[in-house]
């Protein structure tokens, strides 16, 4: 039943105008990362790893959490119009699946992200002379940003199913990615949310170990995930089962 409803998922993605938000989003904080490098090389000058510093600059606190926002609200635009959920809550699949075929679905656009995420850095670093290898590092910052963007998947879908609003939980997203510094810079950054992304991707020490341990990295990941997933579920069950 599960595999059905992710079938319906991915129709419904299907040249969908989310994609360009896909594709133009996260080029512009690499044009915006690989400017202020460049204006800033006397100072930057650990090359690849100094790039990174200022593309994660961009990417996570600003665009990836928005972009995320983008997925999780368009995933919940069919059923919020036109009463669409006293179609959907008809389907003989369990609220579970309905939700985990969001979150999948959500997940797997994240990870194609950090796929074209990880290919406009080096297209950026080849453009801005860089002659070095690129950072073997970079598959793990990749991998584990994904995990914390999935988390924030998570977050986002739980928002986007009961506010229900396009705009509104893309401004969320965006505002939980700028707090997310204030959370960095008071130790906190395991235990928020937006913060995983950028402690995944190494936005801040590229060249050095995760800011926080990878048990709190995981636990929170985790945590997170089983708890807003536990709140969908609550909230499918006992109030969007009704007709509205």
């Amino acid at each position: 039943m599960l595999w059905n409803v992710l079938r319906g998922e991915q129709m419904k993605l299907k040249r969908s105008p989310v994609w360009l938000a896909f594709f133009i989003l996260p080029i512009l904080p690499a044009f915006m990362g690989t400017f202020n490098y460049l204006q800033n090389i006397e100072i930057l000058q650990d090359e690849w790893y100094s790039l990174w510093t200022q593309h994660t600059l961009f990417t996570c606190y600003f665009f990836l959490p928005a972009t995320i926002g983008v997925y999780c609200s368009y995933l919940f635009r069919l059923e919020h119009t036109n009463h669409n959920w006293n179609c959907v809550m008809t389907l003989p699949a369990p609220v579970l699946h309905l939700y985990l075929s969001k979150l999948i679905m959500a997940s797997v656009m994240v990870i194609l992200t950090q796929v074209w995420v990880g290919v406009l850095f080096i297209v950026s670093g080849k453009l801005s002379g860089l002659v070095g290898p690129v950072p073997p590092e970079l598959f793990e910052w990749l991998i584990y940003g994904a995990m914390g963007g999935i988390v924030i998947c998570g977050v986002q879908l739980c928002i986007s199913l009961i506010i229900r609003s396009f705009a509104v939980p893309v401004g969320i997203a965006m505002a939980g990615g700028i707090l997310g510094i204030a959370a960095l810079s008071k130790g906190m950054g395991a235990f928020y949310p937006y913060t995983l992304l950028s402690l995944g991707m190494r936005a801040n020490s590229p060249g050095g170990p995760m800011a926080c341990s990878l048990g709190q990295f995981l636990a929170g990941s985790l945590s997170y995930l089983v708890v807003s997933t536990a709140a969908a579920i609550i909230w499918l069950s006992n109030r969007d089962v009704a007709a509205e």
